[in-house]
């Protein structure tokens, strides 16, 4: 139940302070001159309805999707709840009056009062919350439009908060059906938190574009907040997907990017120190693409196989500019997975340096390479006059001459590939949709200003590594640190500490190097720390924070969905005493779904969809979500039915939001009709034998094929376990027989992937060769 609170704008453009206190004085005059005349205009007077329809016009552009999908008679409106104009744009919106319940202290507030006594609004209080509800659901039984903003109040994440219950009396004592309503584009607007602050921003253009969109009418009884939540989210989904910029071309993007923040040193190469701002960044970007549109004009893709740096950044942006489709190998793989890779990405070009060719001794290269080291000297003079070029010619210029398409939308932009952590590596095809979207989406949870910088030491061929360490700065002119080994810790460290990093993005394996090596002092710049790719641990999270004072915010996400899903979060600030906390992490989940991301729950056997607060597998829909594995259409089928992405991962959400991973199918085994989880036996293993959380791993469960129970369980250690003793305490740590692994081989290292990750693929055929040989 909630408040109606007031004013809103683009959440797609830039925001800047205003240069003097009194220009906040000014703005917010203003706001309230607008705001009461918008009131007026929709409730009463003729003349100032007429004067009001003018300035409504003037300040918004809504679109209003699904107002046929309204019932004729009475019903509640379920609203999200992002700014002080939400009650506004939907009275604009719909034909018919709408009741609103107002929290008692601003209905009450002298200036506004006589306005929501106008309009029909009532009151709500805590102290008498069944008279309000007793009142909403008499209006909704009489054939009334009655809103009540289920969340209860304003987002001040931006996220959608948890959901109250009392919606659900109302629609079931009123018998009427409850119509969820998205209204997008408002985070980010002067009239939201974004930022911590509301009203001190300036917008940069009129009208704002607001777009809203009505749901289907969900019966009284089967209304409750798990699935008013999911609907809510999905159409959120559809609003997403339809933001103008979802059409824009990725090199077009970045262009922009780079010429609004060229002069921001925006690279710095931990490997020299060396820096490039971002006007030469695109300077040399598009003077390389023009020498490999000459080089090689037929090619659609070209491998990259260089370590973040400038080398790398640059080689990226350049093949995206010459009209090509970048694909970064991983050059950590076998030879027999690059060798895949390049045969399924019909790849005969490749870009790298000497030294980096030096290094891999016995890699399949493609039949051509260009060395950048040999390609850019001789293209100076070209490069200088395209930074003169940067310098005065619009973005949009830029963009004609480099020959990119209007748009991007749909087409292939990125090839990456699969860790092969459970089987050979597929290659996953991302869109200028993709890319855009996610860097959209995590970019407004981020929230990064000029002031903070990044440490890029992940992998351009790693999903995180690519989009958020690479797209992402050049659209958003965030400064990035590179380094070209995410397991030097040292320098790693040395890096955050000499640059003040603010973010750091990194595996939980990668992470027990910083618990080992670094003092606490060193790490005193940062202010988020992002853990993903694998399951973090409890104790070295609890470890990291008890060192550094800085809580890991663990994060979700697949190479499938561009790649993020969903990360925690700093709690917001609260602006004034008395507002509530609004949880944006919690400990054990990674967090709530980035912006624009749809989910359902249903079961891993029957496909049945179950409520979001059931434990299943995790289905997602959103302009993030991958266009289908490439030359696989089998595959693709398997994993993407109707637009919704099948995870592989088995999940539920809390009535906050918060989303909580139980784990990978491919990591349980089915032993006697029960899902047996491997992750669950491995923390108790490393309970009972004391384990150090920043030991190296030294045990890994797999499970093998077995003819009487289905499956057995394996325990890969690099240790001396005694079978015995192990099964004690694991009998008395509560673990059933079931769960016990019975089988245990002793060898010299775990296998893992150049991420950190376990080898899936790799671990189970190796506990079956063993096994077999005993």
């Amino acid at each position: 139940m909630s408040s109606i609170f007031l004013i809103h704008s683009d959440s797609k453009l830039r925001w800047q302070r205003l240069p003097g206190q009194a220009l906040f004085h000014i703005m917010e005059i203003l706001v309230i001159v607008v705001v009461l005349l918008i009131l007026l205009y929709i409730f009463r007077g003729q003349f100032v309805n007429t004067a009001g329809r003018g300035i409504a016009r003037a300040i918004y552009r809504i679109q209003a999707h699904g107002i046929e999908k309204l019932p004729e008679g009475g019903f509640l409106l379920l609203p999200n709840h992002v700014s002080y104009v939400d009650a506004v744009v939907l009275q604009l919106a719909i034909p018919r009056p709408v009741r609103f319940l107002i929290v008692d202290s601003i209905y009450n507030n002298k200036v506004l009062n006589p306005i929501f006594k106008t309009m029909g609004a009532f009151p709500i209080s805590a102290s008498r919350a069944k008279d309000a509800i007793s009142k909403a659901a008499e209006l909704a039984a009489s054939g009334e439009i009655v809103c009540i903003f289920p969340e209860g109040e304003l987002t001040r994440t931006g996220s959608l908060l948890k959901l109250k219950k009392g919606f659900e009396l109302i629609a079931r004592k009123a018998g009427v059906p409850v119509v969820p309503v998205w209204l997008d584009d408002l985070w980010g607007s002067v009239f939201s938190y974004e930022g911590g602050k509301y009203f001190t921003k300036w917008p940069k253009r009129l009208p704002y574009p607001v777009t809203i969109a009505f749901g289907d009418a969900i019966s009284p009884e089967q209304a409750d907040v798990a699935l008013v939540r999911e609907r809510l989210l999905e159409l959120g989904e559809a609003c997403y997907r339809e933001r103008p910029m979802m059409q824009t071309h990725l090199a077009e993007a970045c262009i922009r990017g780079c010429k609004h923040y060229q002069f921001r040193k925006t690279l710095i190469d931990g490997m020299d120190d060396s820096t490039l701002g971002a006007g030469m960044i695109l300077a040399v970007s598009i003077t390389l693409a023009k020498h490999l549109r000459e080089l090689c004009p037929n090619e659609k893709r070209i491998a990259i196989v260089l370590p973040p740096g400038k080398g790398g950044v640059i080689a990226n942006f350049a093949v995206l500019l010459a009209g090509k489709v970048p694909v970064n190998f991983n050059f950590t793989a076998g030879s027999a997975s690059i060798k895949a890779a390049t045969a399924k990405g019909d790849v005969t070009y490749a870009i790298t340096a000497k030294k980096m060719e030096a290094r891999l001794e016995g890699f399949p290269w493609p039949e051509h390479i260009i060395y950048l080291e040999k390609t850019l000297p001789p293209l100076k003079k070209k490069i200088l006059l395209w930074r003169l070029a940067v310098l005065l010619l619009p973005a949009k210029t830029l963009a004609s001459m480099n020959h990119l398409p209007d748009k991007g939308g749909d087409a292939e932009a990125v090839l990456l590939f699969t860790s092969g952590s459970s089987g050979e590596p597929k290659g996953v095809v991302l869109s200028h949709r993709n890319i855009l979207g996610n860097v959209s989406q995590f970019g407004s949870m981020l929230n990064l200003g000029a002031g903070d910088a990044m440490l890029a030491c992940l992998p351009f061929f790693h999903s995180f590594g690519c989009t958020v360490t690479l797209w992402y700065p050049l659209i958003e002119g965030v400064r990035i640190v590179t380094f070209a080994n995410p397991l030097d810790a040292a320098k790693n460290i040395s890096l955050i500490e000499k640059y003040n990093v603010t973010m750091l993005l990194a595996t939980p394996t990668f992470l027990r190097g910083y618990l080992r090596k670094a003092e606490a002092n060193q790490l005193a710049s940062l202010r988020l720390v992002v853990a993903g790719a694998e399951k973090l641990p409890a104790e070295l999270a609890e470890k990291f924070q008890e060192k550094f004072g800085q809580k890991i915010l663990e994060g979700y996400g697949l190479t499938e969905t561009s790649p993020v899903v969903s990360v925690n979060l700093p709690d917001p600030p609260i602006a004034k005493p008395g507002l509530s906390v609004q949880p944006a992490n919690r400990l054990g989940s990674v967090g709530k779904l980035a912006p624009g991301i749809a989910a359902q729950i249903r079961s891993a056997e029957t496909g049945e969809v179950l409520s979001l607060h059931e434990s299943g597998m995790l289905w997602l829909r959103g302009v993030n979500i991958f266009e289908g594995y490439l030359g696989e259409p089998g595959k693709t089928a398997e994993v993407i039915e109707d637009g919704w992405f099948r995870t592989g991962d088995l999940a539920r959400f809390d009535e906050d939001g918060f989303l909580f991973i139980e784990g990978r199918l491919s990591r349980f085994s089915k032993i006697g009709g029960e899902m047996i989880p491997h992750e669950t036996i491995e923390a108790k293993i490393a309970e009972a034998l004391n384990l150090a959380i920043d030991d190296d791993r030294a045990i890994a469960i797999t499970g093998i094929p077995d003819p009487a129970k289905g499956e057995a369980l394996v325990l890969l250690t690099t240790m001396d376990i005694d079978p015995t003793d192990l099964r004690t305490k694991l009998a008395a740590l509560g673990l059933s027989n079931l769960f016990i692994p019975r089988i245990i081989h002793k060898i010299d290292a775990i296998p893992l992937l150049g991420s950190g990750k376990l080898d899936l693929k790799e671990c189970r055929d190796l506990a079956i060769k063993m096994t077999a040989s005993d």
